[in-house]
């Protein structure tokens, strides 16, 4: 753990902010947490990343670990959509913290990373988000572990 908090510490990436993959209601209670939002919170307090929850799951999807590629990728397709409840206050995020001389770096935060199909699905509808209020992102992942 300490080497861990290290690499965070004094690695070279950087990000303007955090957005966690969401889990469905089923989940959330299935599980009393969710993964990618605890990981979140841990990168946010040690990187000084703000993070904000832009995405909702318009749907419970059921797990996909047992899913082939073809059905992760189906069920991914409609699985996440804009969170309604914080545009307002994203889009002020935006003009106070936006760099001019870059697109805004968002990275996307799951617990793991089997596909891409997730993370896809999600980049899909944060980049419409931000070309909705007229400016560019980078939208990259991290993800706790690799199936």
């Amino acid at each position: 753990l300490i080497q861990h908090k290290r690499y965070i510490k004094n690695s070279l990436w950087s990000a303007d902010l955090l957005v966690p993959v969401p889990v469905s209601d089923s989940r959330l209670l299935e599980r009393g947490f969710n993964q990618a939002e605890r990981l979140a919170d841990v990168l946010s307090r040690h990187r000084k990343i703000p993070q904000l929850p832009l995405l909702i799951r318009t749907h419970h999807t059921g797990k996909q670990s047992f899913k082939g590629r073809a059905e992760r990728l189906a069920d991914m397709k409609h699985a996440f959509g804009a969170n309604q409840a914080v545009s307002i206050p994203f889009k002020d995020w935006l003009k106070e913290n936006s760099p001019l001389s870059r697109p805004i770096r968002i990275i996307i935060v799951d617990d793991i990373y089997t596909t891409g199909s997730t993370i896809r699905a999600c980049a899909e509808i944060l980049k419409q988000m931000v070309s909705n209020y007229d400016y560019a992102a980078e939208i990259y992942s991290l993800t706790w572990a690799r199936s």
